[in-house]
């Protein structure tokens, strides 16, 4: 199976083979990106704004400091694969919600809501996937939704 997916240079894509074998386990950044690029890829695609805006995030953001756009553009590829693969998402989550404790559960969830904001155009897929990640991370309804309320409004032009 052949997957779409971004590289580390906006507007570039690849396409990479699905036959790699997935992760069993993740580490907590290595969680990060994949709640991230779930986010980005659960409508099937991903555009150049998600993408623009998860490596940001990486660049910018304490929880990822120390990641090189190489070794994010990796685990963004090794992701797809995952996601490629029949049920991929339900298994990317639960390998999300596996490697993370604590503050780190709420840090997957805002960082996914951004990604899914990042285009001003919250779609349902992305709600869907959002409400599943939630689930998964036994995140408090209003914990969810002041993080993600705050994501879709960091996103808005006045």
């Amino acid at each position: 199976m052949t997957v779409l997916i971004g590289t580390a240079v906006p507007g570039e894509w690849l396409y990479v083979q699905a036959e790699r074998k997935a992760k069993q386990a993740l580490s907590q950044q290595e969680a990060l990106i994949y709640a991230m690029v779930a986010a980005a890829a659960c409508d099937r695609t991903i555009s150049d704004v998600e993408i623009a805006r998860m490596h940001a995030m990486v660049r910018e953001l304490p929880a990822l400091r120390g990641l090189e756009d190489a070794w994010f553009s990796q685990e963004a590829q090794d992701c797809g694969r995952l996601l490629a693969k029949p049920d991929g998402m339900n298994k990317v989550i639960r390998l999300v919600s596996e490697a993370l404790v604590g503050e780190a559960r709420e840090i997957a969830y805002v960082l996914a809501a951004e990604v899914a904001a990042s285009d001003l155009a919250l779609k349902d897929d992305e709600r869907n996937y959002l409400a599943l990640l939630a689930d998964a991370l036994q995140l408090d309804e209003l914990v969810r939704a002041a993080l993600a309320r705050s994501a879709h409004v960091r996103h808005r032009a006045l």
